[in-house]
């Protein structure tokens, strides 16, 4: 009975469009997740994971980033930085009275507070890629017990590279997921979780 349903949704044409819109979305956005970002020794990663593979918060880290993370992808961040600011802006609506009055002022209230968790998204992004990578910078401060240089070259240049791929690629995760809720099947947020 599933199967059929299945089947009769790839036969209708605008069905079947959104739901390969969708899934092209997903498969870029896995790719993504494990494209290592520019100046990071992927090997030396690698052996870190290794190492630390039957710690159960690695395990954690691993399972809420969807393996991201911890190699140090350019989708790393994922699309936390996004629901963190979509929380602190559902807070900030209580006790700022200017949300409060665009929250209640409906469609065109709504898109600025859009906009502001889009511009809080990205400054979230870029701490906490900056974050993370002050971490990966030092032997064995990301990985407890792996002395693995994962970032060998360590000029402010490199750093700075790192930090706007690991920002731009949240940016690009939030725009998938506006993506997939447009045009494609769901909502992409969830999804993308």
């Amino acid at each position: 009975m599933h199967i059929s349903a299945f089947g009769a949704a790839l036969r209708t044409p605008d069905l079947r469009k959104k739901i390969l819109f969708t899934l092209g979305l997903l498969a870029i956005f896995r790719f993504g997740s494990v494209l290592p970002t520019p100046g990071v020794d992927y090997a030396a990663i690698q052996r870190c994971i290794d190492v630390v593979e039957g710690n159960s918060i690695y395990a954690l880290i691993n399972l809420f980033s969807g393996g991201a993370l911890l190699q140090l992808s350019v989708f790393a961040l994922g699309i936390m930085p996004y629901i963190t600011a979509s929380i602190i802006l559902q807070l900030l609506t209580v006790v700022i009275p200017r949300l409060e009055t665009l929250k209640k002022d409906g469609q065109a209230g709504q898109a600025k507070i859009t906009q502001y968790t889009r511009f809080l998204t990205i400054g979230l992004a870029i701490l906490q890629s900056t974050a993370i990578l002050s971490l990966a910078r030092t032997p064995g401060a990301l990985f407890s017990g792996c002395n693995e240089a994962i970032i060998p070259d360590q000029g402010v240049w490199i750093i700075l590279v790192m930090v706007i791929v690991m920002t731009a690629g949240t940016a690009v995760i939030m725009w998938f997921g506006e993506l997939i809720t447009e045009r494609g099947i769901g909502n992409g947020m969830s999804l993308l979780i």
